[in-house]
């Protein structure tokens, strides 16, 4: 039991950081998302509740050019998000099924890589990278430096749901006769599935929401959401663009919330 006086709450000047920090971070979200209901062109005066910016957004004359960027985005998102699953999957049972090998700390350290670069050096060594080898830029440069990107994140909740499944099921069904493989298939991946869907989620939403490598990579023409918000954005800010940024939040808010629930479920029904 925690002693009396280690409530963090009660420390001297909790409530106002704590307040401060929410304030800096949600405001501007919230600001956004209030005018982007806003009857009036303009940005900075309220002219009544609306959802015509909504509607322009599906209907209005840069629909259009809205729609490919969204099939564009889901697309890379969905392939970046399986691809980059699977292979974390791998790395994880690697990495905590394997037992000791040579290079083990340095195959996390690689694994964890993308977490700790700042985007900005991956995007310029990507590019960089790419034009060295030819590649042409296009939706596939988007999609191989996503899958890259995303495979920590997807490692994540993976690795955490794996170690938390003793090795005695799968040593339970071999000694019931199971092959190692039908020990897998049949009793390690049902438990670990509350992990993968969790770092699937995660990856889809990291690739979904992604701007900084995507803007490098892209060859020209090619437009994911982001990206297309941005050239948006550059011609000065409309209510249109609010409305899309909040569907964008939206569907950020619910993927997390769904990755934290599965993840949260598959770790109860593991105790």
């Amino acid at each position: 039991m925690a002693a009396p006086g280690s409530d963090i709450r009660r420390y001297p000047g909790f409530l106002p950081i704590t307040i401060l920090c929410l304030v800096m971070l949600y405001a501007p979200l919230i600001i956004v998302m209030i005018y982007s209901f806003n009857d009036s062109r303009s940005i900075t005066s309220w002219g009544g509740f609306s959802l015509r910016w909504y509607e322009e957004v599906f209907f209005g004359l840069e629909a259009a050019k809205f729609k490919v960027a969204a099939l564009n985005s889901l697309f890379i998102a969905v392939m970046a998000g399986i691809t980059s699953t699977v292979l974390a999957t791998a790395a994880a049972l690697a990495m905590i099924r394997g037992g000791s090998f040579r290079g083990k700390p340095a195959s996390f350290a690689l694994i964890n890589l993308p977490l700790m670069v700042p985007e900005i050096v991956t995007a310029v060594a990507t590019l960089i990278f790419f034009s060295t080898i030819g590649f042409t830029r296009g939706v596939a440069t988007i999609l191989v430096a996503h899958i890259v990107f995303c495979i920590p994140f997807a490692y994540l909740p993976i690795a955490a749901r794996l170690q938390g499944i003793e090795s005695v099921y799968e040593q339970a069904a071999m000694d019931l006769y199971a092959s190692r493989a039908q020990a897998f298939w049949q009793v390690l991946m049902p438990l670990m599935l509350p992990g993968i869907i969790s770092g699937f989620l995660l990856a889809f939403i990291i690739s979904l929401d992604d701007f900084i490598i995507t803007n490098f990579v892209k060859g020209a023409g090619v437009e994911t959401l982001p990206t297309a918000i941005f050239g948006a954005v550059k011609q000065g800010i409309k209510p249109n663009i609010m409305a899309l940024s909040t569907l964008m939040l939206l569907i950020s808010v619910i993927f997390v919330t769904i990755s934290y629930f599965v993840g949260k479920s598959g770790a109860k029904s593991s105790q």
